[in-house]
């Protein structure tokens, strides 16, 4: 039985047939739910549904009623690695459906992953391996709760076939995901309208963003300004996040990179375990042009070539002074996120200096990252930093500075709360690629997919944690549903 009570919307839809393909999903031989994210089906309305209507939805793609009749694979093209490839477009997924938020009623988006073959898929089979599936999940899961703007995992079904790749041993098992986000505009959709000289089509596709995600953009005097305006500050407050999380994407191409500065899209990604600015997630990333401390460089970058394809329709002299802003939004930005986690109310241009410090410490002495935050909330306690497993850290002269700055700043309202919570729950969660192996080793070997919902629950408490000081952007309840496994 299902019961739902979602707003649906076919948004993109109005568009045209300029930005896509509509397209049917693979049959798959079976479909075995493994994942699916209560807490955002709630948001969305469709927590209503009973798992052969879930199984119906997110595996057959049967339209959500009153959304999009068909899925969409969208076109767009793309710098990858900075080589300008006019072959891209949604080669393994979909847009399945749009619904509206119902706790703040914006647009958002179904996509998929893995769900088949596309016009775009260039002599690929369309298919997701459930390895990448489960480390979706970790990913998208560890971002919310760190207080990142990501797309969030909404569902995994395992579909019964057997995938050859060459990256990870072969046969591998099969999935099909799907991601609610809230776009999937991307740089490089405004990249091929530039490349075919669509200009029309531009001005109409940043009429539609501004009316759907960035309203005030659409009443500015300069529309098109005003909308780069917003990219700009969307993507420069995301790369703060990443930083301040310990976050690398792995793979900033100008088609992984959105117009509302929302996360997506996770191929090779890593978290720090210690700090290190040169740490690359890719391996295929021989230069580092993606390594954690140049992310905010590569996100300027893109927004570079997205200011290329608005200036025929707007000008340069009025793209310029948003790209240039650019540096001291991240910085700002970057303030706010470090001194957010820590629990501590900061003026994010004022304090700067005590941020710059606070990172240099971090370099100098590449300590466990998440510790850190753990160690030093509220300022650092001197009893926890006692019992800290690092404790001689902060007893080097760049952190016992940086420290005594800390304790000079007012404390964030939600600290009290934050402080408040149990010791255990206000444990470093991690994540390291030996952890995220060792949980997909369980589920590969033995089927056991008890280590994955151990994990989600220590990284939803991490969130309880940052939605006490005020991080998250979204709803905060018990673990994401995981079917038992006999």
């Amino acid at each position: 039985m299902t019961d739902l009570s979602h707003r649906p919307e076919t948004a993109h839809a109005a568009l045209g047939a300029a930005f896509f393909d509509v397209v049917r999903p693979a049959r798959f031989p079976q479909a075995r739910l493994r994942f699916r994210n209560d807490r955002w089906a709630a948001r969305v309305g469709l927590d209503g549904l009973d798992e052969a209507g879930w199984i119906a939805h997110f595996a057959r793609f049967e339209p959500l009623p009153g959304s999009l009749p068909e899925p969409l694979a969208l076109r767009y093209h793309g710098h990858q690695f900075r080589v300008y490839n006019p072959d891209l477009g949604d080669g393994r997924g979909f847009l399945f459906a749009q619904l509206r938020d119902l706790a703040d009623g914006r647009l958002l988006d179904l996509g998929t992953k893995g769900s088949g073959q596309t016009p775009w898929s260039r002599m690929g089979d369309g298919r997701l391996t459930l390895k990448g599936g489960v480390r979706e999940i970790l990913a998208t899961e560890m971002l919310e709760a760190l207080g990142v703007y990501t797309s969030k995992t909404f569902s995994l079904v395992e579909t019964g076939e057997a995938l050859t790749r060459g990256d990870e041993p072969s046969p591998t098992r099969s999935a099909v995901l799907v991601r609610l986000g809230h776009s999937h505009v991307r740089i490089g959709t405004f990249q091929r309208l530039a490349a075919h000289g669509q200009w029309d089509e531009a001005r109409r596709l940043v009429a539609h963003c501004n009316a759907l995600y960035w309203p005030e953009a659409a009443a500015a005097p300069d529309p098109v300004a005003a909308f780069y305006d917003a990219v700009v500050g969307a993507c420069a407050r995301l790369g703060a996040e990443w930083f301040a999380a310990g976050f690398v994407h792995g793979v900033l191409n100008t088609d992984n990179i959105n117009v509302t500065g929302e996360s997506f899209d996770y191929g090779p990604w890593r978290f720090l375990d210690r700090f290190d600015p040169a740490f690359t997630a890719a391996y295929f990333d021989h230069g580092g042009l993606y390594c954690f401390a140049r992310q905010p460089e590569a996100l300027n970058w893109n927004l570079a070539r997205l200011g290329e394809c608005l200036i025929p329709i707007a000008s340069r002299a009025a793209i310029e002074p948003p790209f240039e802003s650019f540096a001291d939004r991240f910085h700002a930005a970057l303030a706010r996120q470090t001194f957010g986690r820590l629990g501590l109310a900061a003026d994010p241009v004022a304090d700067q200096p005590l941020t710059h410090a606070f990172w240099t410490a971090m370099q100098e002495t590449a300590p466990p990252f998440q510790q850190v935050f753990h160690d030093l909330l509220g300022g650092g306690d001197p009893a926890r930093l006692r019992a800290s497993p690092i404790r001689a850290t902060y007893e080097t002269a760049a952190w016992a500075e940086t420290i005594a700055g800390l304790r000079t700043l007012p404390p964030a309202p939600g600290l009290a709360v934050a402080l408040s919570l149990p010791a255990a729950e206000r444990a470093p969660t991690t994540m390291t690629i030996e952890e995220v192996e060792a949980i997909w080793s369980a589920i590969d070997r033995d089927d056991d997919w008890t280590p994955l919902a151990a994990s989600l629950a220590a990284i939803r408490r991490t969130g309880a944690l940052n939605a006490a000081l005020g991080l998250l952007r979204g709803p905060l309840a018990r673990p994401g549903h995981i079917p038992a496994e006999g």
